[in-house]
């Protein structure tokens, strides 16, 4: 076998490890929580059926591939909930670490691309990038919304801290954005959700 492909098939075995990582966010019917492969397959479809909502002109196929390998890292570095202070609090150096050996193990340039798109996606400086970052922060938003807050109530996620967490949708999406605030305003009014 050719060294490329070589390299090519042992990073698809190597992901298929994203499939253990489990999240805290519960699919909608809230029965169980979802793993990071099936958060990123949701993403890049929901990039694709809600293209049109992006704030800036972006192009979709950056973001479905940013969509598709933004949690790759989490092999490594594991789900960080995005509630957990302590836990973000090292995940950008744990991620980096984690980028390095993953990505390391493509061929050059396809490890060049993924790690490009990996930053872009973090750094969210692009059009693509910002998009992304929006349906990253509004699926598990909705996931919440839909499992009647069952993540929120587990860990006793203030209303206050849902909003400064998922603000920057508005920097992809200001529709978007007004869709993920009429959510938590919903989920306060049911109780779903403490204001």
């Amino acid at each position: 076998m050719q060294h490329r492909l070589k390299q090519q098939l042992g990073f698809l075995l190597e992901i298929d490890r994203l499939k253990e990582v489990m999240r805290q966010s519960y699919i909608c019917r809230g029965l169980r929580k979802e793993n990071s492969s099936e958060h990123s397959w949701h993403l890049a479809v929901m990039a694709i059926v809600l293209a049109e909502h992006a704030g800036e002109p972006v192009d979709i196929m950056r973001v479905v591939k940013m969509a598709l390998v933004h949690d790759l890292v989490e092999i490594d570095a594991g789900d960080t909930f995005c509630y957990d202070d302590a836990g973000n609090a090292d995940k950008a150096d744990r991620e980096a670490v984690a980028a390095e050996r993953i990505f390391g193990l493509l061929p050059d340039d396809q490890g060049r691309e993924f790690r490009s798109l990996w930053e872009e996606f973090e750094a969210r400086a692009t059009s693509e990038a910002r998009f992304a970052a929006a349906l990253d922060r509004l699926m598990p938003l909705m996931h919440n919304y839909y499992s009647r807050g069952k993540t929120w109530q587990e860990h006793g996620v203030p209303a206050a801290k849902v909003l400064d967490r998922n603000r920057h949708i508005e920097d992809g999406s200001p529709q978007l954005w007004a869709l993920a605030k009429s959510l938590i305003e919903d989920a306060i009014e049911k109780g779903w959700l403490k204001k």
